[in-house]
C-alpha cells in the first residue's frame, strides 16, 4: 500500500510541476506591468476558472492527500519490529561464557595499598 501511495505521490508531483509550468501568469503581458488593462488584471475581478486552473486545483488536493497519508502511516508502522526481541534477551540473566581451552580468566587487579619505593639517590662520585 505504501508504495503504491508513493508512486501516485511521485506521479502527483511531476504533474503538478507541468501543469504549473504550463500556465501563463496573470502579469504575462507586457502592458500590464505599466498599467495597461487587460484581459486579466493583477488585483482586479478575476475570470472564470480555466480547464488548467481546475486541473491545478485537483493535482495540489492530490497532492496533499498523499503527502498527509505518507506522512500518517510512517508514524504509525506495524506492531512488529526488529527491536522487539530485543527486550526478551534484556530480561533474561546473562550467562558467562565457559572459559577456551583451559585457561582461567584472570582475577581483578588488587589495589595497591603502599606506594612503589622510590629509587635510591645516586652515589657522589669520588
Amino acid at each position: 500500500m505504501t508504495y503504491v501511495l508513493v508512486f501516485l505521490h511521485v506521479l502527483v508531483c511531476i504533474a503538478l510541476i507541468a501543469i504549473v509550468l504550463l500556465q501563463s501568469g496573470k502579469g504575462a503581458e507586457m502592458g500590464a506591468s505599466f498599467g495597461a488593462s487587460g484581459s486579466q488584471s493583477v488585483f482586479g475581478a478575476g475570470g472564470g476558472n480555466t480547464f488548467m486552473s481546475k486541473l491545478t486545483t485537483g493535482a495540489a488536493i492530490i497532492f496533499m492527500l498523499t503527502s498527509l497519508t505518507l506522512a500518517y502511516r510512517s508514524g504509525h508502522t506495524g506492531s512488529s519490529s526488529v527491536m522487539s526481541g530485543k527486550a526478551a534477551q534484556k530480561a533474561a540473566p546473562a550467562q558467562k561464557p565457559a572459559p577456551m581451552g583451559g585457561m582461567q580468566s584472570p582475577a581483578a587487579p588488587q589495589p595497591q595499598t603502599a606506594p612503589p619505593a622510590m629509587p635510591a639517590a645516586p652515589a657522589p662520585n669520588k
